[in-house]
């Protein structure tokens, strides 16, 4: 069985798609940003309530964003 399913795209003359035309890229990219504002965000919510400023939970938010937009970037916005 395994030989027949190499033989299809040769005999339909089709050939598999190459690539995914950047879906993992784009996932990757979108879990990078949840990521850092869940990890930053919920250590800025430790932070603050452990000290009572309230403040720190959004700034943790938008720090974790700020890193992983550099992340990104750096690591993809290069050619």
């Amino acid at each position: 069985m395994g030989q027949c399913k190499a033989l299809v795209p040769v005999m339909t003359g089709k050939r598999p798609p190459q690539g995914d035309g950047g879906q993992n890229v784009g996932m990757t990219v979108f879990s990078y940003l949840l990521a850092g504002m869940l990890a930053y965000g919920g250590l800025g919510w430790l932070i603050a309530h452990w000290t009572g400023l309230s403040l720190f939970f959004p700034l943790g938010m938008l720090f974790g964003l700020a890193l992983t937009i550099w992340l990104v970037i750096y690591r993809y916005g290069r050619s």
